[in-house]
Order: C-alpha cells, then sequence, then structure tokens
C-alpha cells in the first residue's frame, strides 16, 4: 500500500465537490466523527483510500483489489474500536459505485 501524506488547509467539502465526488467513482465513508474538519472517502476502481482531518490528507493507493478491500475492514474496524463508529459507506446513488463495492465483496459496509 503507498500511502502519501500531505497538509492542505481548507474543508472536507473542497473534497467531497471535487476531487473525491462521485463523478470521480469516489463513495464517502460515513463514520461518527465526520464534520467539516474530517471525513472519508474510497474509490473502489482506483483502490483508493482518501482522509482529510483539519488539513492533514492522507492518500492510500492500493496495489491490488484484496489490499483494498483488507485496508477497507482495516478502516471500519479502527473506527469501531475508537468509539467513533463506522457507519458504511454512501455510494452517493451511483449504481455504478455500488456494483464495485459488491463485487469487492464489500456489501455488507453498503448503506
Amino acid at each position: 500500500m503507498k500511502t502519501t501524506r500531505e497538509f492542505l488547509p481548507s474543508d472536507r467539502y473542497r473534497y467531497d465537490w471535487g476531487l473525491c465526488s462521485s463523478k470521480n467513482g469516489f463513495a464517502q465513508v460515513d463514520t461518527g466523527q465526520d464534520a467539516e474538519y474530517y471525513g472519508t472517502w474510497a474509490n473502489p476502481f482506483k483502490l483508493i483510500i482518501f482522509n482529510y482531518c483539519e488539513g492533514d490528507t492522507t492518500l492510500q493507493q492500493a496495489e491490488t483489489k484484496e489490499e483494498f478491500v483488507t485496508a477497507m475492514l482495516e478502516l471500519k474496524k479502527w473506527q469501531d474500536e475508537s468509539g467513533h463508529g463506522f457507519k458504511g459507506i454512501d455510494c452517493m446513488c451511483k449504481d455504478n459505485i455500488e456494483k464495485e463495492f459488491i463485487g469487492l465483496g464489500l456489501g455488507d459496509l453498503l448503506h
């Protein structure tokens, strides 16, 4: 898994409507800590997980589908164990995104 970290001060909405929008293949990973200063998105086509937290960004690029699935399951586990709570993956009403997550075996994480 390749991980890139940068500091890009802004708010999460820059990513909701830009880089991490559903038109770019991203789904929103809903958690109990979502706010204007925090958000997580996942792209099942490009095998990317992106997180924004108070200006700190983390981009994880999986090399294989299996690595992406493992990272998504670890993300869920961390959210649950940290007390924030994993709520589910929101495919933003995009059938192609939903089908891709289901095809990866992550359909039980969708809501």
